[in-house]
């Protein structure tokens, strides 16, 4: 075992390079992980975005399909990340957050990924939540440039050597 192992710091060879851990040796165990991301806005361009009344048309297709291909493609944005064969990707949205201290209306968006493996899948769906309210953004900016994301954070995980966690 390294030196950089001993340490806990699995990302990193004798040399302090980094490096991609081998999870070879790992059990295969079915995996879960959940994320959210929260977008504020106006409360009048939170009433167009429900409605559908957006120019850039359908936001919340559009949302949910940007959330499953980033999940599928986090190894690519991610540097060390595995490339896992993601078994589902389910997107919620959630239109009905309270107002903040602003008075500014909320939008959550929930991703479970799931998967067969040897590692786990909280990247995937951090990654997924993300792309998620980065495309509501893009859609509604025409709308309001005010937008603000907050809160992308890892809500539960399931599976794998550490076993189930939850926020």
């Amino acid at each position: 075992m390294s030196d950089a192992d001993k340490q806990g710091l699995t990302h990193l060879n004798d040399k302090g390079e980094a490096r991609m851990v081998d999870v070879g040796g790992k059990e295969v165990t079915t995996r879960s992980a959940t994320a959210e991301a929260i977008i504020r806005m106006s409360p009048n361009t939170h009433v167009k975005l429900v409605a559908g009344n957006l120019p850039k048309g359908d936001v919340f297709s559009t949302a949910r399909i940007a959330a499953i291909m980033a999940a599928k493609r986090t190894h690519e944005a991610i540097p060390m990340c595995h490339p896992l064969q993601i078994n589902g990707v389910d997107v919620t949205f959630d239109h009905t957050l309270s107002p903040d201290d602003s008075g500014r209306a909320g939008m959550r968006v929930s991703v479970t990924v799931k998967c067969t493996g040897r590692t786990g899948v909280e990247m995937e769906a951090l990654h997924g939540a993300s792309v998620a309210v980065l495309t509501i953004y893009d859609m509604a900016k025409a709308v309001e440039k005010g937008m603000e994301i907050t809160g992308i954070r890892l809500l539960e995980k399931s599976g794998g050597k550490s076993g189930d966690w939850k926020a």
